[in-house]
């Protein structure tokens, strides 16, 4: 079991060597100078998520999404070659596919809740993240959801979503 703390300041940047990087790869060449460093932390990264079978994901809703970190992530190791290839006809191909990954992914929220109405925000959180899950190839996905709302009942929802998550695990 490898825990990631994506707070711990551990994750390389993303930005113009790495973009400038990812360019470079996607017309055929190779990086040089700071976006080989950026290109080589990035694929670091991957690697290090690679290496699980089994992703298990804590996603607290924030601002309607998800935190940023996590973005980061995604930024990070969402490169050709690594989690997706693309063909100009047929488009994106999941690298992931086919290789047996399987995430849980547990969604929080304590104002939005699924039974409110537009007026307490939106779900771009499970969307998007869901989303990309299924893009780089993970189709076996399980959802642990603990939204209690303002004026929810939290102690019953807890115990909700401690009973999904331990039937979540029994297959995991």
């Amino acid at each position: 079991i490898l825990h990631w703390d994506l707070w711990d300041g551990s994750l390389p940047a993303f930005g113009p060597a790495a973009a400038g990087a990812k360019m470079t790869v996607f017309g055929g060449g190779a990086p040089v100078d700071d976006e080989a460093d950026a290109w080589q932390a990035a694929l670091a990264t991957f690697r290090r998520f690679d290496e699980a079978d089994r992703l298990l994901f804590s996603v607290p809703m924030w601002n309607a999404g998800i935190p940023y970190v996590l973005k980061q992530l995604i930024d990070v190791i969402s490169q050709p070659g690594t989690v997706f290839d693309v063909d100009a006809r047929t488009g994106y191909r999941p690298l992931l596919a086919g290789r047996g990954k399987k995430a849980a992914v547990i969604y929080t929220s304590a104002v939005w809740g699924p039974q409110l109405g537009p007026e307490f925000g939106r779900n771009f959180q499970s969307t998007y993240f869901n989303d990309w899950l299924t893009w780089i190839g993970v189709d076996d996905i399980s959802e642990v959801r603990f939204h209690p709302t303002l004026l929810g009942d939290w102690p019953a929802e807890r115990l909700s979503a401690q009973a999904v998550a331990r039937e979540v695990a029994k297959t995991f």
